[in-house]
């Protein structure tokens, strides 16, 4: 599963010019959704799919309707409306019951690939920026642009976004959905033993760069982390001397050993991170906190420890699970209680 944009991108980049591809993006919706505004999808003539669109029963449609996209290599609005007895959403019995508007544009180098390369060079570089892409009328080409922080444009349009991650924007008489690339998230872990391998294994199904952190030769080799971006074999302290530190959203600390936990809380006191969490009892974070010189009522990073949610097993994979629901629920802003309020 290719879910993340980024990932999206890595796949298809290699093969724009094998096959014919179409690029589908969600751009409206009323009512109920699986997927929000900017949520983006590939289409090939040779039957791949990068991503999802719906809960995953409209894309065999959608599919057929990005092959004649292919053919006719024009743009199309596709709607599919759940609470419409004639539509092939509500005929199939499937979808959520709403309304969701999709933009299906050809990926071609007359049109230079809606700029896509230019996007997937600015993530490899962790830069983000604004992708426009012009809702289009019938026959007329597909039109996209990309625009950085250095466009005079960005940051009003970047208020406009506000906290929502696409909303469409009228430019030149024209609406267009303006989407927010970002970088994906940046997940470090400190600590490379046993039970870290299914936390990384989850945290690369989510999509995420991990960087890995652990000087001791033993541990966090190459071997059994090959979803890990990059190993540093520095000392936790040495970590605010590397290039990525100031790229990290969120941090785990798990190296059970006292004094290179210490370190890491430390060095990680002067970082960004929006989630740092250490593994381990209360009375352990308390040590390890006094072996540090921090003060738990003036860190500049709160620590979250025990790290993860009560979600029961003591597993490395149901720990696992546990820290990562946190770490999401944190980044998100959201209460990480459950859904249906009958737990």
């Amino acid at each position: 599963m290719f879910n993340q944009f980024s990932q999206q991108l890595k796949q298809w980049h290699p093969k724009r010019d094998t096959q014919k591809w179409v690029l589908g993006t969600l751009y409206k919706i009323d009512g109920p959704s699986y997927r929000s505004p900017g949520a983006m999808m590939f289409f090939s003539d040779a039957g791949e799919q990068f991503g999802l669109l719906s809960g995953g029963c409209l894309e065999a449609d959608m599919h057929k309707k990005a092959s004649q996209v292919m053919r006719s290599q024009r743009p199309m609005t596709v709607c599919y409306d759940a609470s419409d007895e004639a539509d092939m959403s509500f005929l199939l019995d499937i979808g959520c019951g709403g309304m969701i508007h999709i933009l299906l544009q050809p990926l071609n180098v007359e049109n230079d690939y809606l700029q896509l390369p230019l996007i997937l060079d600015a993530l490899e570089n962790r830069e983000g920026c604004l992708f426009l892409q012009k809702i289009t009328e019938q026959g007329e080409l597909a039109e996209a642009d990309v625009w950085f922080k250095d466009n005079a444009k960005y940051s009003a349009m970047a208020v406009q976004l506000s906290q929502k991650n696409a909303c469409l924007a009228e430019l030149n008489k024209h609406s267009w959905l303006v989407t927010a690339i970002r970088p994906p998230f940046h997940l470090l872990v400190v600590g490379g033993g046993i039970d870290v391998r299914p936390l990384v294994s989850l945290a690369a199904t989510m999509g995420w760069e991990i960087t890995l952190c652990d000087p001791r030769p033993a541990n966090a080799r190459r071997e059994h982390f090959m979803s890990v971006s990059t190993i540093l074999r520095c000392p936790p302290l040495a970590l605010v001397e590397e290039a990525l530190f100031e790229h990290f959203d969120a941090a785990i600390v798990i190296t059970h050993n006292l004094q290179l936990d210490a370190d890491a809380l430390a060095a990680l006191q002067r970082s960004a991170v929006r989630y740092l969490g250490l593994l381990g009892p209360i009375v352990r974070k308390e040590k390890v906190l006094a072996l540090a010189g921090l003060d738990a009522n003036t860190l500049s990073v709160p620590v979250a420890g025990p790290a993860g949610l009560r979600l029961g097993g003591e597993l490395p994979e149901n720990v696992a699970l546990s820290i990562i629901a946190e770490c999401q629920a944190v980044i998100n802003g959201a209460d990480a209680k459950s859904i249906s309020n009958v737990l």
